[in-house]
């Protein structure tokens, strides 16, 4: 039976010597990045996330990873994101909050750094932050209709929210000149100070989402409107920037 890893490190070497059989020199680099890179992972809660960097001929064979990808979901690695030098390059503007969080928290694995010195321009940034925050505004609101009277799906809706509203803040801490945070609650927690939000209201979405606080299905619908109500403030803060 695959063992699931309990720290990221014990897999760098297995993981590393099956992509280079697979690419061989077209393997260019292999990073993790997401919650092992952050030192938020749980063994059997978390899964691994790699991203590998192939040759631009290298990108043609794709289905080399096809066993290897089934392989390692047994042990709780994500299908890895498998892209190129120009690819990422070209997709900064696109896709500013995804690299952005990247390059913020992230270990290398395998040859040189590909993020180290990517530029995120704060113009795309504040677009795509804006563009975010207005569609999980709509996301919370049909969330909330849809859900409002079914307790447990109102408290997952609510709790699948928080992981893209992380990353989300944590691009707005950048596009202020602050000081990024490894830690989810501290990252909201400064959004809350330097935008005026209501903290206690995004603390208990945090609790939400820890488990650590259920509540019942009335409190549940006032938490998911005070909720919705920090958020469009946010929308109308980045909006004026």
């Amino acid at each position: 039976m695959a063992r699931i890893p309990e720290t990221p490190e014990e897999i760098f070497i297995e993981f590393t010597d099956d992509y280079k059989k697979a690419y061989g020199e077209k393997l260019e680099s292999i990073v993790l990045y997401g919650s092992g890179a952050k030192g938020q992972y749980i063994a059997g809660q978390s899964d691994l996330n790699f991203l590998l960097i192939l040759s631009p001929d290298g990108i043609s064979y794709l289905d080399r990873a096809l066993p290897l990808v089934q392989k390692w979901r047994k042990r709780n690695v994500a299908v890895p994101l498998i892209l190129t030098r120009n690819y990422i390059e070209s997709a900064l503007d696109t896709f500013p909050i995804e690299f952005l969080d990247m390059r913020q928290f992230h270990t290398v694995v395998y040859g040189e750094d590909p993020l180290q010195s990517i530029s995120i321009g704060k113009r795309d940034l504040r677009h795509q932050i804006e563009r975010e925050l207005r569609g999980k505004l709509v996301y919370l609101r049909a969330g909330f209709l849809g859900t409002g009277i079914d307790r447990e799906a109102l408290r997952e809706m609510i709790a699948s929210s928080v992981p893209a509203f992380a990353a989300i803040f944590s691009a707005l801490l950048f596009l202020k000149d602050e000081e990024s945070q490894k830690s989810r609650s501290e990252t909201m927690k400064r959004v809350c100070e330097v935008f005026g939000l209501d903290a206690s209201t995004i603390q208990t979405v945090l609790n939400v989402r820890s488990d650590s606080w259920r509540g019942s299905t009335v409190q549940l619908q006032e938490l998911t409107q005070r909720y919705i109500a920090e958020i469009r403030k946010l929308v109308e803060l980045v909006d004026k920037m």
